[in-house]
């Protein structure tokens, strides 16, 4: 009776054991460990972010380029760079390996580049600037696919834009 009692609980026991922790597919664990999160990211372009982005792609477009789309999380990262010279009071590339290595991780880029620019008031002046400067014109003519802008100003009125490319 003892030894029947002991063989019922084992079989109880093992059929728990097997049942409890399985799976209805191999597929389950498959995609339990390959979920990729992706988050939309959002920017809200402003008139002159607008105007920046249809006269480069003019400018492309005339001389036989494809245009370039513009993508939001490039523009946040170009923000981000606004917001640093605004904050430093000066112009620069500071930090542009650490933006470039973001993009290339969080979107894939291949290659990236950047174009600054301060004080210009209008969309059609900083463009111009861009394409009068023979590395801010390289860029523009890269073959880059896509594209990001922001222009922020400063305490006393004064733009600040950056412009980030990358190859996807």
């Amino acid at each position: 009776m003892k030894r029947v009692l002991t063989t019922s609980l084992t079989l109880i026991f093992c059929a728990m054991l097997l049942t409890s922790c399985s799976k209805d597919s191999l597929e389950d664990d498959v995609t339990a460990y390959n979920q990729v999160v992706t988050e939309k990211a959002e920017y809200e372009y402003s008139p002159i972010e607008v105007e920046i982005i249809e006269d480069l792609n003019i400018y492309r477009k005339a001389i036989g380029l494809e245009e370039l789309k513009p993508m939001a999380e490039i523009s946040i990262e170009s923000e981000g760079h606004n917001e640093y010279m605004i904050e430093e009071g000066t112009v620069s590339h500071d930090n542009f390996s650490q933006r470039a290595s973001k993009l290339m991780n969080k979107v894939g880029a291949k290659s990236v580049s950047e174009n600054v620019a301060f004080g210009y008031y209008s969309a059609d002046a900083v463009v111009k600037a861009w394409l009068k400067s023979k590395s801010h014109r390289e860029n523009i003519e890269s073959n880059h696919t896509h594209f990001g802008i922001s222009v922020r100003k400063d305490a006393d009125g004064r733009n600040y834009f950056t412009n980030i490319f990358i190859k996807k």
